[in-house]
């Protein structure tokens, strides 16, 4: 037997795959997983056949096409004011994952402190163990999950490398605002903290609300790669496709690990969403569309014993269930795949040891059917 000193010992399965598995053995419906299960859009998908059919199957640049680089580029600047040059401040990713895994890697060193606000995506604390950082958390607080700014100050130190936030927020459903921003910026200023901004759901706000960017507010952007996802835009996760924008210091650095990471990610695709790309009411309707699915999934709950309350972004929905039980939420969970067939995500993966609340994430981009089963399964505990 070889003898391996694990970089990531603590990291087991994922819960994804464990709640996946169990709704898989319970033929549960499965609200779980943060994927559509609808196709895309039957014009991107005969724009990427064409792709396909006019050759682009060898590499692409390294960067990414330069005609999907300078779309994103205008698209930025129309949605936030803020120019990204295309040749030198984008680049085309396997997904955000690999920006968010890429962006990590670059930056910390061992020993390096990197604040992440809990909950988190779970990718971002074994990229920061596995390069020798030291996750630094800052809960989000009450029911609402907002920011605590002087608990959040006083967590940074003269070891704080980097800063990683996510808005519009996934387990939470939360967003950002433009009063959040500003108080980060003045924060941050005259740092040397490097901020990493995830905002794969940007086009995915509910009521009226705006997507507060990074990239509007100058510091911000001086300091910031900002992460994004086609996948998540365009029902098309399996694709594995995203990007990412930085100032060009940032962007040379993380340049230099991502050509020997991944180096280029599928041309065909990248020349069919620049295309696509070039009516922005192809990202524009998001946010209507997923919020008819929202207020769909919630009317269709609404007399069930979940408290809710609506999701303000992304295509997550909490459900309060602490009038039913005061089981643990992975507790729960689990029962309710095994005695009800309908799987959620518990929250407290997402948050730490000492998480007590009661919550369970639900994905509502699912078709109205499947969304109609789910109800049925809730009104009905």
């Amino acid at each position: 037997m070889i003898n391996i000193a694990s970089k990531l010992p603590n990291v087991g399965t994922t819960i994804f795959t464990t709640i996946g598995q169990l709704a898989n053995a319970h033929n549960a419906v499965n609200l779980s997983q943060g994927f559509p299960n609808y196709d895309p859009d039957p014009k991107l998908l005969e724009l990427v056949g064409h792709a396909f059919k006019s050759g682009y199957n060898q590499y692409a640049p390294m960067q990414g096409a330069l005609s999907l680089r300078e779309v994103i580029s205008e698209k930025i600047e129309n949605l936030y004011g803020h120019c990204y040059h295309p040749e030198s401040e984008i680049i085309i990713t396997a997904g955000a994952t690999q920006a968010i895994f890429t962006t990590i890697s670059t930056f910390v060193h061992s020993g390096d402190e990197v604040i992440v606000i809990k909950p988190a995506y779970d990718s971002y604390e074994p990229a920061i163990e596995l390069f020798g950082g030291v996750v630094i958390p800052v809960a989000l607080e009450g029911n609402d999950f907002k920011m605590n700014w002087e608990k959040f100050k006083s967590a940074i130190s003269s070891q704080t490398k980097m800063v990683i936030i996510n808005t519009p927020h996934n387990p939470t459903g939360s967003i950002w605002s433009k009063k959040d921003m500003l108080k980060l910026q003045e924060i941050l200023k005259g740092t040397n903290i490097i901020l990493l901004s995830d905002e794969v759901y940007e086009h995915i706000v509910f009521d009226g609300a705006k997507h507060e960017s990074v990239a509007k507010y100058p510091d911000l952007a001086s300091r910031s790669i900002i992460c994004s996802s086609f996948g998540k835009t365009f029902h098309a996760t399996g694709w594995k496709m995203g990007y990412c924008t930085a100032p060009q210091q940032l962007m040379q650095e993380f340049q230099k690990v991502h050509q020997f990471n991944v180096f280029s990610v599928n041309y065909a695709i990248q020349i069919a969403l620049a295309e696509y790309l070039k009516n922005p009411a192809h990202y524009l309707h998001l946010n209507g569309f997923y919020q008819n699915k929202r207020d769909y999934f919630l009317d269709a709950i609404k007399d069930s014993r979940f408290k809710m309350t609506p999701s303000a972004g992304t295509y997550f929905q909490l459900l309060d269930y602490s009038e039913i039980t005061n089981e643990k939420d992975t507790n729960f969970a689990e029962r309710l795949i095994e005695e009800h067939k309908l799987a959620s995500i518990p929250i407290s993966v997402f948050c730490g040891t000492d998480y007590n609340k009661r919550f369970l994430r639900f994905c509502f981009a699912k078709t109205n059917n499947v969304l109609d089963q789910a109800a049925e399964i809730l009104n009905g505990i």
